[in-house]
């Protein structure tokens, strides 16, 4: 081991040699930065794959809503679910560094074949992949010279998955990206989350700077996907040097995202787990997984998944809002990627080679001033019954087949004092929440976390210490969560039992989406056609205008309305044809030149 050690870093040493001649510092500022442009390939691609695989897919376990990439900090803090898991695997008894170095005598990659996951993710209709290079665990999946232990070559597989799956991905002609995790949990010179935040100076210097170049110069990925940064600022993390290193490295194809410690300001955002953005001042992708998890969880249920109709219709979404999806997959411990995530890939796959045009290299559709992002219709169900407000979505909706984001609840339900006259109420709500008395608005905060001071003194009740109440939250984006509590003494807070507690849940849900490439409008409609479809509020079509729907032969017979209302006449397609086509059904209109 000590003979490895010693060559790896020697190996290290000349290849630092070999880095390109360039400054040694040639900070930038965020403004310097965002003057280059972004390279088109990304805007244009769509789709791409994430990869997280590594020692934590050999427990591969999290709660039903966790992240089984986690696993090391789930140890750290003593979870009990993940040591139970672990204790299967492992010593629990062992320090957690310990503990966790043990699954590298269980992770074999013995089924790994590098060529054919590039296969079924070229065959998946993506064009680049992101392989997790090093999570927060900092166990690397190459022979870094600054972890010439903590590696995949030199234990677990004993192979060097960065490099081999480089090149196969390559091969298919896919490009290539890495995410890094800028802190570690591990790490002696500095253990995120347990160290000061201020002590992390020594680790970037000495470690992190000289490891990710490393990386990069060795493999040139052509893009750089930065995690873990939101306990530290960008200058701590010297992002700015580092993007441009990087970007002077790899050449104008280069692309990172906006994931490089608080106040950057440059890189294609990355909602997760989200409805999207509508933004439009750089690139954006969603990165999520099929489940709710990134790394493989066996104890996810099946429900967690997105069926292929879902994940279709949620790419199509996206990709209407003029971003895209980077949709994650959790291999196994053996190298196998589970056949409900190939499922999935290959039903996406088979799609986009029917309706990829409407996609790859597509564009919003904008009508005039009137945004045609989506037509939407009005949704709403009844919440399962309650006794208390006190939710928390993780990465899910309140209920199945609504949206992450962009949705209201409405619970209605009475409140026993138990015979106090003053009470306090305080709310924490992730978005938007309001509370209502008799008619009078008593509790409103629109923005996280912000209600946690209200205090809401009830006075004199009525003579049975009984107020009905109506509570009204609103969730925008990312994070879902709400909790209604209740205090005696303005002190001690706990969640407030309400009689009859009922709850509607409302939210609009997309039928239809536009896109448009090269003068071509594409409507993507989400429930199936009959033989006679009306589509609103369309422009006014010239003579001459050919319609047709993708995956069929022949021309759309069509007229429009006084009031815009597209009318298409679909009983001369093929029936044979129209049947094979599934999940979302996509009309070309191609205007009259």
């Amino acid at each position: 081991m000590k003979s490895t050690a010693i060559s790896l870093t020697k190996w290290a040493f000349v290849l630092l040699l070999l880095l390109p001649a360039a400054p040694a510092v040639r900070c930038q500022t965020w403004d310097d930065l965002n003057r280059r442009p972004y390279p088109q390939w990304f805007a244009d691609a769509k789709l791409g794959i994430f990869v997280h695989w590594g020692l934590y897919s050999v427990p591969a376990y999290a709660s039903k809503e966790g992240y089984a990439e986690w696993l090391y900090k789930g140890l750290m803090s003593g979870d009990e679910g993940r040591l139970r898991a672990m204790s299967f695997w492992a010593d629990t008894t062992l320090p957690v560094h310990e503990m966790y170095a043990q699954l590298t005598g269980h992770w074999h990659a013995e089924l790994w074949q590098p060529a054919a996951w590039a296969r079924l993710f070229r065959e998946a209709g993506a064009g680049y992949v992101v392989l997790v290079t090093k999570h927060h665990d900092g166990y690397c999946l190459w022979d870094s010279p600054q972890q010439p232990v903590w590696n995949s070559v030199a234990s677990g597989p004993r192979r060097n998955i960065v490099a081999e799956l480089t090149e196969a991905v390559r091969a298919e002609g896919l490009r290539m990206g890495f995410y890094y995790s800028l802190p570690e949990w591990s790490n002696p010179r500095h253990r995120w989350t347990v160290d000061p935040d201020s002590a992390i100076g020594d680790y970037v210097d000495n470690y992190m700077v000289p490891q990710f170049k490393e990386l990069v110069a060795r493999y040139k990925p052509s893009l750089v996907f930065a995690d873990g940064d939101w306990q530290n600022s960008a200058d701590e993390f010297r992002s700015t040097e580092l993007i441009d290193w990087y970007y002077r490295t790899v050449g104008p194809d280069a692309i990172v995202n906006d994931r490089w410690g608080r106040g950057t300001q440059h890189g294609f955002r990355t909602p997760e787990y989200s409805d999207g953005l509508d933004i439009v001042d750089r690139p954006w992708a969603e990165c999520r997984g099929l489940g709710r998890s990134f790394g493989l969880n066996r104890n996810e249920d099946l429900d967690n998944y997105l069926t292929s109709t879902e994940l279709i219709q949620h790419f199509c979404s996206l990709v209407a809002h003029g971003g895209g999806l980077t949709l994650n997959v959790g291999p196994c411990a053996d190298g196998t990627i589970p056949l409900l995530q190939q499922e999935r890939l290959r039903d996406l796959g088979r799609w986009l080679q029917v309706n990829g045009e409407a996609v790859y290299g597509s564009r919003p559709w904008n009508n005039g001033a009137d945004s045609r992002h989506a037509d939407r219709e009005h949704r709403s169900m009844p919440m399962p019954p309650s006794t208390q407000i006190d939710c928390d979505w993780v990465r899910n909706a309140p209920l199945k087949g609504m949206p992450v984001d962009n949705f209201e609840i409405h619970w209605q339900g009475r409140f026993e004092t138990s015979g106090h006259a003053t009470c306090y109420i305080k709310a924490v709500a992730d978005d938007e929440i309001t509370v209502v008395h008799e008619g009078d608005t008593i509790l409103h905060h629109n923005h996280a976390w912000a209600a946690n001071n209200d205090v809401y003194e009830t006075g004199r009740m009525d003579a049975a210490g009984h107020f009905d109440m109506d509570i009204y939250y609103r969730e925008r984006d990312l994070e879902a969560s709400v909790s209604l509590l209740v205090s005696h003494d303005g002190v001690h807070y706990t969640p407030m039992p309400l009689e009859g507690l009922q709850g509607i849940a409302t939210w609009q849900r997309t039928v239809r989406c536009f896109t448009q490439k090269g003068g071509n409008l594409y409507v993507i409609e989400f429930e199936r056609p009959g033989s006679t479809l009306e589509i609103p509020a369309m422009p006014r079509l010239k003579k001459g205008t050919e319609i047709t729907l993708l995956g069929t032969t022949g021309s759309v017979r069509w007229k429009q309305r006084k009031d815009d209302t597209l009318v298409l006449d679909l009983d001369a397609l093929d029936p044979k044809e129209l049947a094979a086509l599934g999940h979302a059904w996509v009309i070309k209109i191609v205007p009259a030149r």
